[in-house]
C-alpha cells in the first residue's frame, strides 16, 4: 500500500510540474517575442546633393551671342561667339547665388565688338532631382571694345550693366549637370562720346559641377 501511494504521489506531482510547464510556457514565448525589437523602418533616401543646402559649384557654357538690331547698337553685327565661366553657391533648394566672368564678340566687316562682364546674380530654381529649370538676373562691370575703322572709333569703355537668364539642368548624376542657358545683357558704354548699345543674346551649352 505504501509503495502505491508512493507511485500516485509521485504521479500527481510530476502532472502537476508538467501542467505548470507547459502553462508558463505560451506565456514565456509570449514575452520573448515582445522583447525582440521590430526591424528598424528604411530611411528615406537622402535629398540630392545639387538641392543640399550651400552646396557650391562651378559652371562654364561656351555658345552664340546675337547681337541686337537697334540703331544706336550693333545694326548689321553678325553672330558672333561667347563664354564664361563662374563659381555660385545653393542657398536654399530654390535659390542660388553665383558670380561669373566671361566674354561675348560681334562682328561686321573690319567693325569688331567684344564685351567682357563681370557679374553677381540670382538665380531661382524649380527643385528636381534630374532636371531643374530655372530663371536668373544680375548686374555687374561690363568692360566693352570697339573698333569701327569707317566710323573711326577704337575705343574702350568700362560701364554698369546687368542680365536676364533663362536656363535648364539636367543633372547625370548628384554632382554634375548638363546645362542650356540662353541669358540677355544690358550695357551701354560711351566710345569717342558716342553711346552704343551692345546688348543682345548669348545662347549656350555647358556643365554645372558640384565641389
Amino acid at each position: 500500500m505504501k509503495k502505491n501511494a508512493a507511485l500516485v504521489l509521485a504521479g500527481l506531482l510530476c502532472a502537476t510540474v508538467s501542467s505548470t510547464a507547459l502553462g508558463a510556457d505560451p506565456y514565456d514565448r509570449y514575452e520573448r517575442r515582445r522583447e525582440i525589437p521590430p526591424p528598424p523602418r528604411a530611411a528615406g533616401a537622402p535629398p540630392p546633393q545639387h538641392a543640399v543646402y550651400g552646396q557650391p559649384y562651378f559652371f562654364g557654357h561656351v555658345g552664340l551671342f546675337d547681337p541686337n538690331d537697334s540703331a544706336t547698337g550693333l545694326r548689321g553685327y553678325d553672330s558672333g561667339g561667347s563664354f564664361d565661366l563662374g563659381v555660385g553657391s545653393r542657398v536654399s533648394p530654390i535659390m542660388a547665388v553665383e558670380g561669373a566672368f566671361g566674354a561675348y564678340t560681334a562682328d561686321v566687316g573690319p567693325n569688331e565688338v567684344s564685351v567682357a562682364p563681370l557679374t553677381f546674380g540670382l538665380r531661382l530654381i524649380v527643385p528636381h532631382p534630374f532636371i531643374e529649370p530655372y530663371v536668373g538676373a544680375g548686374v555687374g562691370l561690363y568692360f566693352a571694345d570697339l573698333e569701327e575703322p569707317s566710323s573711326g572709333i577704337d575705343d574702350s569703355d568700362t560701364t554698369f550693366g546687368g542680365y536676364g537668364s533663362l536656363g535648364i539642368d539636367a543633372w547625370l548624376n548628384p554632382r554634375m549637370a548638363l546645362n542650356f542657358e540662353g541669358k540677355y545683357h544690358w550695357a551701354e558704354p560711351s566710345f569717342n562720346s558716342v553711346d552704343v548699345k551692345v546688348d543682345g543674346w548669348t545662347v549656350s551649352l555647358g556643365v554645372r559641377v558640384s565641389f
